[in-house]
């Protein structure tokens, strides 16, 4: 019989009785109790023997195994009298199955899984089983808004990349003539390799003690830190030792707006100066605080310029004058204090960005064998650029 058609069948006996009440006889109770006892002793062996089967598949993960000369000895249980410690004890197989019965049946938790003594105000974390509390709380970053908007790709590193200044234009002739043949000039993009390195260690003794909340947190932090590091550089990068940022490009300079104060008027100057080509594809980038200084804004009907709707996918959507909007933190707020020349809002289109990665992000853990340390390290090549800047329109602070 299986554990779940062993608690069953407690938990139909326990509804029976407490259904009959007093009309259950004598020999009924007795029969009851025979078979309680025989259901809690095959209880009692089947979680020792998926105990000592879960210490064998922890033995065999850790190497330890098969290795001549050390026995695989199962996870003893304590005798009578005998106590464990509240670490060692919350987080076994079997207290833990114990507890799950507990929350899901009511079923009370066997003696023998439970400390002789009395539980203080400070040890009520641990009446939940141990690994059910091996969560990080970490502060929670805004990542992943641009990376997924630009056009990726995967040329070699140092290969030119054609491009064309100029479009041929069509002309009208009479009937019987030509038309003069005219050149297409063509320059090109060079990408070259930039190395984006992030490596975390952690001791020995902090990854042995903690790793069930390690093993993934660990991993999460060095993505996370690598696409942040990525867009960063896509927005306001400088092209040394990493991507040209947008911001970093030398716009057209009818594409520029200068003001002291965002006003309504410098939003419309900013969508004229849009070329009408790039307008169905390009979108607004800003921090969410400047967004919140332009959706308090209204035009002369008193209507509100700024949007926030739920789509049919139940995510926010921002609009302003009927353009989408990306927020990130990568561009700077505008405040009253804010420096002259500062850009704090622009309208482009990100599939004019090209970011060419070469190596693609690689994880890799390794053990240091000077201090033991475990480490996790990611590594990138990439760069990236502005390939057609004329759906770039910047607002600056005068």
């Amino acid at each position: 019989m299986r554990l779940t058609q062993i608690e069953m069948r407690l938990l139909e006996i326990a509804n029976e009785i407490e259904a009959r009440g007093t009309e259950i006889t004598a020999e009924e109770i007795t029969a009851f109790n025979t078979e309680v006892d025989a259901l809690k002793e095959e209880r009692t062996t089947l979680l020792t023997a998926n105990t000592q089967r879960q210490t064998l598949l922890e033995s065999i993960a850790e190497g330890r195994a098969g290795t001549p000369g050390v026995p695989i000895l199962p996870t003893p249980h304590p005798q009578s009298g005998e106590q464990r410690t509240g670490d060692v004890l919350s987080a076994s197989i079997d207290y833990r199955n114990a507890f799950m019965n507990y929350v899901l049946r009511g079923t009370k938790i066997p003696d023998e899984l439970r400390a002789h003594q009395t539980t203080m105000t400070t040890d009520v974390g641990s009446v939940i089983p141990q690994p059910v509390l091996n969560k990080i709380i970490e502060k929670m970053e805004a990542v992943g808004m641009i990376l997924p908007l630009v056009t990726r790709t995967s040329y070699q590193g140092g290969l030119n990349v054609p491009t064309s200044s100029a479009k041929p234009v069509a002309t009208w002739v009479a009937e019987g003539a030509g038309s003069n043949k005219q050149k297409k000039p063509t320059g090109v993009i060079s990408f070259k390799y930039h190395k984006l390195r992030c490596a975390v260690a952690v001791s020995l003794e902090v990854d042995t003690m903690a790793l069930s909340a390690f093993e993934s947190s660990l991993i999460n932090n060095v993505v996370r830190a690598m696409v942040k590091a990525t867009e960063q550089s896509m927005i306001d990068g400088d092209g040394i030792g990493k991507p040209t940022g947008i911001l970093a490009e030398t716009p057209i300079a009818e594409q520029v707006i200068k003001t002291a104060q965002p006003t309504y008027e410098d939003l419309l100057k900013a969508e004229a100066a849009l070329p009408i080509e790039y307008e169905s594809d390009a979108v607004w980038c800003m921090s969410k605080k400047t967004f919140m200084t332009f959706q308090a804004m209204v035009d002369a009907t008193g209507q509100p310029i700024a949007r926030t709707n739920h789509g049919i996918s139940g995510k926010i959507e921002r609009v302003l004058l009927g353009r989408p909007v990306v927020l990130c933190n990568y561009v700077a707020s505008f405040t009253s204090s804010l420096a002259t020349g500062t850009p704090f809002a622009f309208i482009f289109n990100f599939e004019d960005y090209i970011l060419n990665t070469n190596y693609n992000m690689g994880i890799k853990r390794y053990e240091d064998n000077e201090n033991d340390d475990k480490v996790t390290r990611a590594v990138m090549l990439t760069d990236g650029k502005v390939v057609d800047k004329n759906s770039l329109v910047i607002m600056k602070k005068q």
